[in-house]
């Protein structure tokens, strides 16, 4: 079977609007073809969304009734599990031939055990956590990693094609998710070590621009030195309304359960999550994640 040959949906649902969701919607809506529902706590993305036919819905339970294919993009595995497994959500709601795409960060446990309780209904729940920024999102750019049968996959990357520019099937359903939170794992640890370059070339007397652009021509060139690093950590700027450091904690979080649960002493990831926990102790919870570059600052509370 061939993304050609796969019958596309006459309905689309989406719930969850926030600084993902509502540029990843926007970009279904003009490109699907589908008729789009959506639902989010917030009244302002769904007012936005109107100009591209976007029908606001009032419920998880008028949407999981209603839909072919349904997205959730939702700040926690933990709301996942919620939306889904309420007396007014989508598993006692949908109905039968329902594909939920779960693009949020979930733990793996958690969404291995959804699609089994989703097959059980004659539904189908696949995660598809996204990657980049919100600036990727916008421009349907993103980076997505699928946990799915090929068949499964099929049928659903037309629609993730709308708003991602790469698009990997990890293997079965939790695969994306293992993906997703190790990505982010590899992330979180790349940032601290700039971090620290940071703190001991500036101590060296190196400026941190100069720092940063030479290692961006050398071996130490990645994206998170191009993004992270010259971006925010060089003008120090970490703003609200971004992937925050309490996001970024949820995430590891989920990387040291799985590490845990394979006999992994993940001890890089271990020295990140102190870090992202003094952060938070500092007032930073909830501005963008590479905010824990201000811990190497002289007189700075440090992790342990």
């Amino acid at each position: 079977m061939n993304s050609s040959q796969v019958a596309q949906p006459r309905s689309i649902g989406f719930i969850g609007l926030g600084v993902m969701g509502e540029p990843i919607c926007r970009n279904l809506a003009s490109k699907s073809g589908a008729a789009l529902i959506a639902l989010d706590k917030d009244a302002a993305p769904l007012q936005r969304l109107v100009a591209q036919g976007v029908k606001p819905a009032s419920s998880a339970k008028e949407i999981a009734a209603s839909v072919d294919v349904l997205f959730l993009s939702l700040p926690s595995g933990e709301i996942v599990d919620e939306v889904c497994r309420a007396s007014e959500g989508i598993l006692a709601n949908g109905r039968r031939g329902l594909m939920v795409v779960d693009l949020s960060t979930t733990s793996v446990d958690v969404t291995r055990r959804l699609a089994d309780d989703f097959a059980q209904q004659g539904m189908v729940f696949i995660d598809a956590p996204v990657a980049r920024t919100r600036a990727a999102a916008e421009a349907g750019t993103l980076s997505v990693m699928v946990g799915a049968t090929p068949e499964e996959f099929e049928q659903v990357r037309p629609l993730i094609a709308t708003f991602a520019s790469d698009i990997a099937l990890c293997g079965a359903v939790g695969c994306g998710q293992v993906v997703k939170i190790l990505n982010n794992m590899v992330l979180f640890e790349i940032v601290a070590a700039l971090s620290e370059a940071k703190a001991i070339g500036e101590r060296s007397g190196v400026a941190v621009g100069t720092l940063f652009d030479v290692l961006s021509k050398g071996s130490a060139d990645s994206f998170a030195l191009r993004n992270h690093g010259m971006k925010a950590i060089v003008p120090d700027e970490f703003p609200l309304r971004a992937f925050s450091v309490d996001y970024a904690r949820k995430d590891l979080r989920y990387a040291l359960k799985l590490a845990g649960e394979c006999g992994v002493d993940a001890e890089g990831a271990r020295h990140v999550d102190a870090l992202l926990q003094s952060a938070i102790e500092a007032g930073d919870k909830d501005r963008y994640w590479p905010v824990i570059s201000r811990l190497f600052q002289a007189g700075s509370p440090r992790a342990v």
